[in-house]
């Protein structure tokens, strides 16, 4: 082996592969940390969560106690709403992906359609995910056949456009109490202002900023 190496490899290319083999261990073993200290710390949260709050709420002066706690509890209430309207949407958009996937008869389509749903907890991932997938398996299924390729893309057309324009504004903007026209503007403005984590938050910072607003 050492032969072969001292043959074919020059030092300079042994020390970059090793170099990347470290990085990829690191990566890897800060991935594993993080995974097994999620749900220790969430115990840990959820033992403490109301000594937690209870603590918060003495640091409020007591002349803005009852005031405070009342705004705090509205904007717990829009951002649990928030999260049962985005579940809402990912199950309707799943479905959506699954029944056009399978009329179009992709074998694996309801698989594909309900994974890429689930991914839709991010803005545009379920729709990207969903997408390359499907066009994979419709290259194994039917090979390079345009026909069946160009139904695969407007099925993820349709159910964007599902999602932009009727799921997004009416579902999740009735729940956290804003039109259609303010959760497309959110959506806009925080992928301008942060990128894609911008868009991630846009929505539930923008029903917390209405019921500032509100009280304001």
């Amino acid at each position: 082996v050492m032969q072969y190496i001292q043959t074919n490899y020059s030092a300079d290319s042994i020390q970059t592969v090793l170099l990347r083999v470290a990085q990829s261990g690191l990566n890897f073993i800060q991935i594993g940390g993080v995974v097994v200290l999620i749900p220790i710390i969430a115990f840990y949260f959820l033992l403490d969560w109301d000594r937690m709050l209870e603590s918060l709420r003495r640091l409020i002066p007591r002349s803005y106690e009852k005031s405070t706690l009342s705004i705090v509890g509205e904007c717990h209430s829009v951002l649990g709403a928030f999260v049962k309207g985005q579940f809402l949407v990912m199950i309707l958009l799943g479905i959506i992906y699954a029944v056009g996937l399978q009329l179009i008869g992709l074998e694996v389509g309801l698989i594909i359609g309900m994974v890429a749903g689930l991914c839709s907890i991010i803005p545009y991932l379920g729709f990207g995910v969903g997408i390359v997938a499907a066009v994979i398996a419709c290259f194994f299924q039917f090979g390079m056949d345009p026909k069946h390729l160009l139904m695969v893309l407007a099925v993820f057309g349709v159910g964007q456009l599902v999602e932009g324009y009727i799921l997004q504004p009416f579902l999740l903007g009735d729940k956290i109490g804003l039109s259609p026209v303010a959760v497309v503007f959110a959506v806009l403005a925080g992928a301008q202002l942060g990128g894609f984590v911008g868009m991630l938050i846009a929505l539930p910072v923008a029903a917390v900023i209405v019921v500032l607003l509100k009280h304001v």
